[in-house]
């Protein structure tokens, strides 16, 4: 262990080094994929594991799962050790998810309830510590206002690609001479294989820093008064609000482009993988905007410019792939700079919490968004189902709908992501924590902590991120 004495610093991040922080959001986001898209059919068709079942516990375990994060999130805030509050709760984590991960995609035919939601809350569990600590942990290694929005950039590229490796993998597996591995189990074993090797590429490349409270006294009200503050407020909101839309979307999303639009099951499918695709151009591209306009207006433009996109393709020629294609790339680069920018504007959130209170709530904010997201997805198939018979629409296979029925799908499907993504960027109408504001905020804290003996950090750094080539950091050994 090491003290350090930090004079301020604008937290530049060389990209080798982001990436290697990143690393692990390479399968997180594969397996996050896997268990929305594969996991559950995987269960009903090839375990034989009634639907009941399999929605019963996926929805037990989401309604648990959902009050885990707060938990997590105080934890995480109240750690001190010599290796770092965010690196170990990463470590422990691992461990968790991978036993847990290996259960579920080798579970027996015929597996009751009570495996699934045992082994799913083992999941959840794990996948919420490591994707938590990763959030919190790069809002305190990119300390500036534009740093911010260029890592959470990285870590959404990085997840494009975890996303794209689980549905590539079946595509794969099935072309392949390797048939004697189920294609499910075998996203799971890549999952299995690279959390340690991702996990110890970010571990050993990047170094953390622990900015001690002002005050020892651990206080439950001090996290209470998070929900009278107008920010915390917005970004809650606009993170439900925007999850609310592309979920709303996803779940009416093979109804609208196979009954309305005119593409087969496979169509359908390559469009969708354009519209995840496209996240890896989009995400470092929002980020760039707003460091140019800001991240609440970069916010209103994309929520904005993806609703237009939205109404486009009721106008686009049917089953048409040359006018579909670049819609919806367009469409999924935006929707891909969502997450950027909610992540990033709450890490700036965070630095304004920790300058006007004393203490460290970051892990706290990170899990209440995570939790409004879960509650999002939770809520979208329940809502859009529940539209979808009130406009009288068939979803059976083989049913043949009337133009009026065709019609309420269509307006389902275009207008419930317009009306949430839209009232998400109005959250931030009258917005204050710019760029002069963070930066202001970022030269107080700096100065504080400057003063006193606040930071810890790891010895062996590989690369530094502390914004000079070369990385170098001004570590004094104890």
């Amino acid at each position: 262990m090491s003290t350090v004495n930090r004079s301020p610093t604008n937290g530049n991040l060389s990209l080798p080094a982001a990436m290697a922080f990143a690393a692990i959001s390479l399968p997180l986001s594969a397996l996050s994929l896997s268990v929305g898209v594969q996991l559950p059919p995987y269960f009903a068709s090839q375990l034989g594991v009634s639907l009941a079942v399999v929605g019963g516990a996926f929805g037990i375990v989401r309604l648990l799962d959902i009050w885990l994060d707060p938990i997590i999130g105080l934890g995480m805030d109240r750690t001190r050790s010599r290796f770092g509050r965010y690196r170990v709760w990463m470590m422990a984590g691992a461990p968790l998810l991978i036993v847990a991960v290996y259960m579920l995609y080798n579970a027996p035919k015929g597996a009751p309830q009570v495996y699934l939601i045992v082994w799913l809350l083992a999941m959840y569990l794990g996948l919420s510590i490591m994707s938590l600590s990763h959030s919190a942990w790069a809002a305190v290694l990119a300390k500036s206002y534009e740093q911010r929005s260029r890592i959470f950039g990285v870590l959404t590229a990085v997840g494009v690609i975890g996303s794209l490796s689980a549905l590539a993998i079946p595509i794969l597996m099935g072309s392949g001479a390797h048939k004697a591995l189920n294609p499910i189990q075998a996203v799971g074993w890549f999952v299995i294989a690279m959390i340690p090797i991702s996990l110890l590429v970010t571990l050993v490349r990047t170094p953390e820093t622990i900015n001690r409270d002002e005050g020892e006294h651990f206080r439950l009200a001090d996290y209470a008064k998070l929900f009278s503050r107008g920010n915390v407020i917005r970004i809650l909101a606009a993170d439900l609000l925007v999850t609310l839309g592309p979920g709303w979307m996803a779940a009416l999303y093979m109804f609208f482009f196979t009954n309305s639009r005119g593409f087969t099951q496979t169509g359908a499918s390559l469009l969708l993988m354009v519209y995840i695709v496209a996240g890896f151009v989009g995400a470092p591209l929002t980020a760039a905007l707003a460091n140019r306009i800001s991240k609440h207006r970069a916010l209103i433009l994309t929520t904005t410019l993806y609703s237009l996109g939205l109404i486009a393709l009721l106008f686009l020629p049917k089953g048409n792939f040359t006018y579909f294609v670049p819609a919806m790339a367009i469409e999924g680069a935006f929707a891909a700079g969502f997450g950027v920018m909610t992540r990033a504007i709450t890490a700036d959130i965070g630095d304004e919490l920790r300058l006007e209170g004393g203490r460290e709530q970051i892990g706290l904010l990170y899990a209440l968004t995570g939790a409004t997201s879960k509650l999002a997805g939770a809520f979208s198939i329940f809502l859009t189902f529940n539209v979808l018979a009130l406009v009288g629409y068939d979803a059976k296979v083989g049913a043949q709908n009337t133009p009026q029925q065709i019609l309420g799908l269509e307006l389902a499907y275009i207008v419930g992501p317009i009306v949430f993504v839209m009232l998400a960027g109005a959250c931030f109408i009258g917005y204050k924590l710019d760029a002069t504001r963070h930066a202001e905020i970022r030269r107080q804290l700096d100065e504080r902590d400057s003063h006193t003996d606040v930071v810890y950090e790891e010895a062996a750094v590989l690369e530094g991120l502390t914004g000079e080539p070369g990385g170098h950091s001004s570590v004094d050994r104890s």
